[in-house]
């Protein structure tokens, strides 16, 4: 199983990221430069991984657990992860190409930029809220993980 650790880090580095992309990308030369390009796409691949590792790592004990309140739990987040990483698609599909971002309307691209930052957000933020401690009742001593 992932570690608490590990998955604090991807946490950390995701917020970073976002903090950081939110600066860059309101000014539209910096918001077309390589460096910017570089570290949304660190960003995105962050994201999917985070995701990704959490619904390979995290749900299969979770769902078979005897406590409907602990299934329920991993039921919720499982389906939040399908529809970020449904919606994290689409926002992919207008914005980006073959890794390249393609902006035709700057002021756009920011907006929905902004929100998809505040979905990831939230979502870390209620991980840390009601997710882990739920994985750390069910498995006893997973914070302390290496």
């Amino acid at each position: 199983m992932i570690s608490f650790a590990t998955l604090s880090t991807q946490t950390d580095k995701i917020t970073e990221l976002s903090n950081v992309l939110a600066y860059l990308i309101h000014d539209r030369a910096i918001c077309d430069t390589s460096v910017t390009w570089a570290l949304f796409f660190e960003y995105v691949d962050n994201v999917q991984r985070h995701l990704d590792s959490e619904d390979r790592e995290l749900y299969q004990n979770l769902l078979t657990h005897n406590d409907s309140k602990v299934c329920n739990t991993a039921k919720m987040f499982l389906s939040g992860s399908s529809e970020i990483k449904r919606v994290f698609s689409q926002y992919l599909k207008r914005w980006t190409k073959n890794r390249t971002l393609h902006i035709k309307d700057h002021e756009q691209f920011v907006k929905e930029t902004a929100e998809m930052f505040e979905l990831v957000l939230r979502r870390l933020e209620d991980e840390v809220e009601h997710l882990y401690p739920t994985v750390r009742a069910v498995n006893v001593g997973w914070a302390a993980a290496a």
